[in-house]
C-alpha cells in the first residue's frame, strides 16, 4: 500500500518534531482514504515526554467527533524520536493497537510511515503531493 502525504502535512510533522526537542512531538494524521492531508499537533501528556509519547486524549476525542460530523477522517498518528531512528521502537510495538492505523515517525528530519496491523508494523511507501 502506498499513501499520499501532502507537503503541508509533511512540513508540519517535521516542524513540530524540531520545535518539541528535546521531547517527543505527537499528533493526529487526518485525511481521506490513503491520503494524509493534515497533521494536527497534540499535547504530549506522557509523564516522560523525552522518551515516550501519549496524545492528549481530548485531542483524539475532538478529531473523532469532527470526523463523524463530516470532517477529515483520522488516518493515524505521528510522533518523533529525538534520539532514535524513524522506525517503531519496542515501546511503540508494545503500545500498538493493531488496528490498521498509519503511524508517521520522524527522526532527524527523516519521516517514515508504517501501518499498524494485526501482524505488527510494516513500512509504507509514500509520495509527497503539493495539494
Amino acid at each position: 500500500m502506498e499513501i499520499v502525504l501532502t507537503r503541508v502535512a509533511f512540513d508540519r510533522i517535521t516542524a513540530e518534531a524540531a520545535n518539541a526537542l528535546p521531547d517527543e512531538a505527537c499528533g493526529i494524521l487526518l485525511g481521506q482514504g490513503n491520503r494524509i492531508e493534515q497533521a494536527r499537533p497534540a499535547r504530549n501528556v506522557h509523564p516522560e515526554p523525552r522518551t515516550h509519547f501519549e496524545i492528549d486524549p481530548q485531542a483524539l476525542v475532538d478529531a473523532h467527533r469532527a470526523a463523524r460530523a463530516g470532517g477529515p477522517q483520522v488516518i493515524g498518528y505521528y510522533h518523533s524520536h529525538p534520539s532514535g531512528p524513524a522506525e517503531p521502537s519496542k515501546t511503540d510495538q508494545a503500545m500498538a493497537a493493531g488496528d490498521g492505523s498509519v503511524w508517521a515517525i520522524v527522526a532527524g528530519g527523516d519521516v517514515r510511515c508504517w501501518i499498524d496491523d494485526a501482524a505488527g508494523f510494516a513500512e509504507l511507501s509514500y509520495v509527497l503531493a503539493d495539494r
